[in-house]
């Protein structure tokens, strides 16, 4: 019987140390693109590029309108690259808004080791790379999936315009426990993203867009954050999935509404007296 349970036990240790070592390959899909790659979209662009001080390189494309409202700071979910991630500009370009989208470490030209805390460094040091060319009340960040905690965080360190969910997940561990509850995740996991936690301090008006039938990020998910945090609305897109929104007109509605309804940024954070 000891002898069954040592070797229960080593299995056990050895899915914990596989699941450990191979946990980037299980949550990202990176396409990788080489550094002469020729983006081609029908629509103006600047194609940008970030050195970090560990040694790491973001690469960015930087769309642009006459007369712009402000930009919108799009981070991406876990696959591809921009080479077919940026045709969501055009989301975003025909509401009158600049668009600025980065690929994470490991994805398209983008290099460097990837970790929770470089995910965050990185993209704050876009933030403020943008805040350098706009206000900040014209900066809007939006977060896609796995972006969508990346952009809680930022927004909870910074004051943008707004800020928009697009299928969140409560947090990074509380996704992969419906999968993996038996691992203790709080040990072995190493991208935590707890945008419960930073969705409370987040001081701007908050929309989360949430697919009544995503079937990977759970519907109710995006209910808890949104129960978490007073200064946010929960537009729920009935039979949306987690990679079809922008299919559905009532996305295209709801995201025209959001850029440009402040009545309804007021309800949702009064002015200070």
């Amino acid at each position: 019987m000891l002898i069954y349970l040592l070797y229960g036990v080593g299995v056990y240790l050895f899915i914990c140390i596989v699941f450990y070592t191979m946990q980037d390959y299980f949550f990202f899909r990176p396409e990788i693109l080489p550094g002469n790659f020729q983006y081609e979209y029908p629509f103006p662009f600047d194609e940008v590029h970030f050195e970090m001080e560990d040694g790491g390189y973001i690469n960015g494309l930087h769309f642009r309108v006459p007369n712009a409202k402000g930009v919108v700071f799009y981070l991406k979910g876990n696959s591809r690259s921009l080479k077919g991630w940026g045709k969501f500009a055009k989301d975003f370009l025909g509401k009158g808004y600049d668009f600025f989208m980065i690929d994470y470490r490991g994805f398209g030209k983008s290099a460097g080791k990837r970790t929770e805390a470089t995910l965050y460094n990185d993209a704050q040091t876009v933030y403020k790379w943008l805040s350098e060319r706009y206000p900040e009340d014209q900066i809007v960040l939006y977060g896609r999936s796995l972006g969508s905690g990346i952009a809680a965080r930022i927004a909870a360190w910074n004051k943008p315009y707004l800020l928009i969910l697009d299928s969140p997940y409560y947090s990074f561990l509380y996704q992969v426990r419906q999968y993996g509850f038996w691992l203790p995740l709080k040990w072995v996991l190493r991208y935590q993203i707890r945008t419960d936690f930073f969705i409370k301090k987040v001081t701007c008006p908050i929309f989360i867009l949430h697919g009544t039938s995503d079937r990977l990020i759970h519907f109710r998910q995006g209910k808890m954050l949104h129960e978490d945090a007073p200064n946010s609305e929960l537009i729920a897109l009935e039979g949306g999935g987690h990679n079809n929104l922008p299919d559905f007109p009532e996305y295209h509605e709801a995201l025209y509404e959001i850029l440009h309804d402040e009545d309804r940024y007021a309800r949702l954070v009064p002015p200070s007296k």
